[in-house]
């Protein structure tokens, strides 16, 4: 086991690195930052005089290593319409998503995880039915067109529910359902496929057969061998919440690192963007890296 997660975590060092690569050379294809930053009569000169100053006229290899550099002390560089570190603003919006990602996964668990064994254990009845109706829907409807439609129903029209912004709890159930329906449709209909699968095992049979109640040998037998499929599933949806969280956030002006992204972009404060990609893709690259150790721990069989 224990070199199985030593491979892992060498893996994530690779993948990590491969995506300082692409976001430092995607980001730079989209412009000229110095020219953002000088002012409207800036001359020519000036414009080449910031740019050496700033290093933008070394190789671009030169440039990508220099950005490594910085990143492995946390240093992001500082944004150029903030101006102040971009590190600093990315941590300041953190809260608020983290805030929001974790009230949507637990929407999507509280609802998902118990809609899934219902649906299997009632299998062909009209609660499955209900069940795989609403899982279908959940995955179907986009984030942006729910979102829109809810401010408009319970903020427009009944007045409910504050249309945006972020304050207390009523300012967090939209967004967080929003956000939390398509996962819980996802892992509704995974744990629902996992249990018809183990409900068809010769030892559930047994279980049965030796009399033991419905309850346990749904919950500690089916269930519990389950949910090693459902896991990996439950560690992709927190990393994807967080990247969700970039239309949703920009739906609700929920001042989150993903609207923080959204305006950085139309900014083109390619540092504060730069921060904020890269932290999101530490985090799911962490988030996949517990699960695989998680997986291994409730499953011995699993090898690298």
């Amino acid at each position: 086991m224990g070199q199985y997660i030593i491979k892992r975590l060498l893996q994530s060092i690779i993948v990590l690195i491969g995506i300082t690569f692409v976001v430092f050379f995607v980001l730079n294809l989209a412009g000229d930052p110095v020219e953002l930053m000088m002012p409207p009569g800036a001359t020519i000169e000036d414009i080449e005089m910031a740019r050496e100053e700033m290093g933008f006229n070394d190789p671009v290899l030169v440039q990508y290593f220099r950005f490594l550099k910085g990143l492995c002390v946390g240093d992001f560089g500082d944004s150029y319409y903030y101006d102040e570190p971009a590190i600093h603003i990315v941590l300041e919006r953190l809260p608020a998503t983290l805030e929001l990602t974790f009230a949507s996964f637990l929407i999507a668990i509280l609802w998902g995880i118990p809609a899934g064994v219902i649906s299997a254990v009632k299998r062909n009845s009209k609660t499955d039915f209900i069940v795989r109706i609403i899982a279908l829907i959940g995955q179907c409807i986009p984030v942006f067109w729910l979102g829109i439609m809810m401010i408009m129903l319970f903020s427009v029209k009944l007045n409910w529910l504050p249309t945006s912004g972020r304050g207390t709890m009523l300012h967090l159930i939209m967004p967080a359902f929003c956000l939390g329906l398509f996962s819980s449709a996802s892992i509704t209909r995974l744990l629902r496929s996992g249990m018809l699968e183990v409900l068809n095992k010769d030892y559930i049979k047994v279980a049965r057969a030796k009399g033991l109640s419905k309850r346990i040998v749904v919950m500690k037998h089916a269930f519990k061998n389950a949910l090693s499929s459902v896991l990996t599933i439950l560690g992709l949806q927190v990393a994807l919440l967080l990247g969700g969280a970039v239309i949703t956030e920009t739906v609700f002006a929920w001042p989150g690192i993903g609207r923080l992204a959204v305006n950085s972009i139309h900014n083109r404060d390619f540092m504060v963007v730069e921060a904020v990609v890269i932290l999101m893709a530490v985090g799911f690259v962490l988030i996949n890296l517990l699960v695989d150790i998680l997986y291994s721990v409730i499953d011995p069989r699993v090898k690298y």
